[in-house]
């Protein structure tokens, strides 16, 4: 009885000095990032899907970005934003930062979805032909939105305590997954205005 007692002590004892919290998503978090993904990734096939060769490349000015090529950036950003998230992983965990980041998530999605404010894409998310075609842009943003919806559904790391430094502000890792879903949403959003203009192709 003494031998079976000092065990449960020195198991009680690694347990106290050893185990952390549980610093992965939670099921709630996983889900909402998840719905957002998906129905993103959902919306931006719909609108483009059957659209012929006319309409894909029609701009309204010299100046606007045709379908093909809002898909283009939005393939682009969908590795270049998800990087950010990645990068700031290999930083250590601060707990201590959680009150720099002043946005909901609530909040970080209207915020990007907002079409009102536009703003100007650097040089690294302009469409360029990086893919070849559009089908190449497409099949590239579907690959890589799938990786990211099994990323967030299996990730163990620790997105809540490591950061991004952005213009607005500071959001967290998990913050910048919902960045880059909801930045699809506002150019799929810009894809809906194409397809409303009076001069758009009929076929």
């Amino acid at each position: 009885m003494k031998s079976i007692t000092s065990f449960l002590i020195v198991v009680a004892l690694i347990t106290m000095n050893f185990t952390t919290p549980d610093k992965t998503l939670t099921k709630a978090e996983r889900q909402a990032a998840t719905k957002i993904l998906e129905e993103t990734k959902a919306d931006i096939i719909k609108k483009v899907t059957g659209l012929s060769a006319a309409q894909l490349n029609f701009k309204a000015t010299p100046e606007s970005w045709s379908v093909a090529e809002c898909v283009e950036h939005i393939a682009i950003s969908e590795s270049n934003i998800f990087a950010f998230c990645q990068t700031s992983l290999k930083e250590p965990a601060d707990p201590s930062k959680r009150s720099e980041v002043k946005f909901t998530d609530e909040a970080v999605v209207q915020m990007i979805t907002d079409r009102s404010s536009k703003i100007k894409a650097s040089e690294a998310f302009v469409p360029s032909g990086k893919f070849g075609t559009f089908e190449g842009s497409l099949m590239a943003f579907k690959q890589k939105r799938d990786d990211h919806i099994n990323y967030v559904k299996t990730t163990t790391d620790d997105l809540r305590n490591h950061y991004v430094d952005l213009p607005f502000g500071k959001l967290d890792a998990y913050q910048i997954i919902l960045f880059m879903a909801a930045h699809s949403k506002r150019h799929t959003d810009q894809i809906d205005e194409i397809l409303s203009n009076a001069n758009f192709p009929k076929k």
